[in-house]
């Protein structure tokens, strides 16, 4: 897991108050002091496509928040009472419902759902990372590379990038998905996958 920043109800709350568009300034009350709506460094989209390398599912210690619904879809996935799979698969930090993670052998730290496996390429081995509960990886994974620090700026995507392959390759996401995107309460429609 990457240290980052994952939008909360919190700063959501906050988002869904700013002006969005030139439709809401129209219809703002503003004070002298506020200033004007500034329009996101990725007005014009950002190209994202899952390479499956598992670098997003490890690194320095983090956490993958899980809501109920989402414990609910684990254990029913998993064919595990909702108990059995918090008690082996989860924390609780701060009240909040996180999933464990491993010290690998580089000294980083695996979500506990990432596996290597082998993949035989015409008779060539290679090792690859893999989301052993990609079906329903929680809404964190889902959204991943569209979260508020990843956003906050074209370096914090650069910097991003820098770990993820897939960064700026791949399928065009627009202004509007991004933002839908990085506002989820729940599984979207068309998220970036691997699929």
């Amino acid at each position: 897991m990457t240290n980052r920043v994952f939008p909360t109800p919190q700063t959501r709350a906050l988002r869904k108050r700013q002006i969005r568009s030139d439709d809401d300034l129209e219809s703002a009350t503003l004070s002298p002091l506020m200033k004007l709506p500034v329009v996101p460094w990725y007005e014009n989209g950002l190209s994202f496509q899952c390479t499956t390398c598992g670098n997003c599912c490890t690194g320095g210690p983090g956490f993958v928040w899980l809501s109920e619904v989402e414990v609910d879809r684990f254990a029913e996935h998993l064919k595990m009472e909702k108990l059995a799979f918090l008690k082996k698969y989860c924390r609780s930090i701060g009240g909040r419902i996180s999933l464990k993670e491993r010290k690998n052998f580089r000294n980083e730290y695996d979500c506990v759902f990432l596996k290597e496996i082998d993949i035989d390429e015409a008779g060539k081995i290679r090792k690859q990372r893999v989301c052993t509960a990609y079906e329903v990886r929680p809404l964190q994974c889902r959204t991943w590379p569209f979260w508020d620090g990843n956003l906050a700026s074209k370096k914090a995507w650069k910097d991003a990038g820098v770990r993820c392959p897939g960064m700026n390759k791949g399928r065009q996401f627009s202004r509007e998905e991004i933002e839908a995107m990085r506002d989820a309460e729940d599984w979207p429609d068309r998220p970036p996958s691997s699929k």
